[in-house]
Formats: structure tokens, C-alpha cells, sequence
């Protein structure tokens, strides 16, 4: 069954703002990144967002023991407009009780069939990811 549409509102707030509230929470997008991220900051957050929110939650159904998690998103662009992403590396950082391949796996599975966020995006751009685990 298809999911509904996804429905954001953006309210024009002056200069380059612009406030929506999906969910009731509200989030500034700013063009000159300074009462929010900017559209392509958004961008790489819910991209890193999407693959870590997955990472996690497939590692705890492995009932793995986690500590802390985190990751770091780079991202090249074209030097010309649109100035898209035309490579991304996303490295994540896991402590706990979880053996490397378990965290491989995890990534291995959001890129390839969990992420919304990668598959809405041109499959042409270079993405590489990397995790290092810690016990």
C-alpha cells in the first residue's frame, strides 16, 4: 500500500526564511544560513538523518548494545548551478557492544533498500560510506 503524500507548507518570512512546522514543529529553512540551514544543509541532514535513524534501528533489532552513535556527512559540489552534490561520504561511529559487520550490514541495507532520502536523489552522484566501531 502507498504511503500518502508528504504535505509541507513553507511561509515566506522575510529575506531568504522560510518557516513550516511539519508535525507541529516548526524549522527554519534560510538561504544565507542563519536562522537555519540552508536548502542544500537540509538536504545533506536528511540524507545523514535517513541512513542513521535506519543504522540504528537495524542494529537494535540485532539486540546489539549501543553507547553513543554519530555521524559525519561530507559533501562535494558542483562548482556551477544548480552547485549539486556530485559526491557524498558518510562515515559513521558507533560504540557499544555491536561487531563491525553487524554496523556494515546496517549501512549495506539503508543505502541499498531503506533510505528514502538516497533513492530520491540522482543515483549518478558518488557515495561512499565508512564506519569505525568502538567497543
Amino acid at each position: 500500500m502507498a504511503k500518502p503524500p508528504l504535505k509541507i507548507d513553507l511561509n515566506w518570512q522575510g529575506a531568504l526564511r522560510f518557516q513550516a512546522s511539519p508535525n507541529g514543529v516548526p524549522l527554519v529553512i534560510d538561504g544565507k544560513s542563519e536562522a537555519g540551514p540552508s536548502p542544500i544543509q537540509a538536504l545533506a541532514l536528511s540524507l545523514a538523518g535517513c541512513m542513521a535513524v535506519d543504522v540504528i534501528d537495524i542494529v537494535q533489532k540485532g539486540r546489539y548494545t549501543l553507547r553513543s552513535a554519530s555521524a559525519d556527512f561530507t559533501g562535494l559540489r558542483a562548482p556551477e548551478p544548480p552547485s549539486r552534490f556530485t559526491a557524498i561520504t558518510l562515515h559513521f561511529r558507533i560504540a557499544g557492544d555491536v561487531p563491525h559487520h553487524a554496523v556494515e550490514r546496517a549501512i549495506a541495507l539503508s543505502r541499498d533498500k531503506y533510505c528514502s532520502v538516497w533513492h530520491s536523489l540522482r543515483q549518478d552522484i558518488v557515495f561512499e560510506t565508512s564506519c569505525e566501531v568502538m567497543p
